[in-house]
């Protein structure tokens, strides 16, 4: 991790503390295209779980929208929800459908996330070192 991870953490939570709204937004992450950009972005909440689109998600087809196609890193960050007493916001893990998203658009991305109560920065591949590809089948 260097200062360069911690601007990208603080990025997510700037978006987060910006946009949070119970039973909205909950969710923000910081994706760093290879061009030195930034772009944040927040989780979209639906009652309809199934169709609830993640921040990490939001952040790489707002990047891509924008004709970023190189992405160096990504992190989410997660808000407290008004009843958690703990009220920092906490870097967290991307679900499994995120892993798959992250290591189609960039294999070589590399990932923040807690690891044993320390925040780390991984390469996708270690996180999805089996991904499911058109040639596994």
């Amino acid at each position: 991790m260097n200062e360069s991870d911690l601007d990208l953490i603080e990025a997510a939570n700037a978006k987060i503390r910006e946009l949070y709204e119970e039973n909205r937004h909950h969710v923000g992450a910081a994706l760093k295209t290879k061009s030195g950009k930034i772009v944040a972005a927040v989780h979209i909440e639906a009652y309809i779980g199934r169709i609830t689109v993640c921040a990490e998600a939001v952040a790489i087809g707002k990047a891509i929208s924008d004709r970023e196609k190189g992405f160096d890193t990504i992190v989410a960050v997660k808000h407290p929800y008004f009843v958690d007493e703990d009220r920092a916001l906490k870097v967290v893990s991307p679900c499994g459908m995120c892993r798959e998203l992250i290591s189609d658009y960039a294999k070589d991305c590399f990932v923040i996330l807690p690891v044993n109560g320390e925040t780390v920065k991984v390469k996708i591949g270690e996180l999805l070192p089996y991904k499911y590809t058109r040639d596994s089948w």
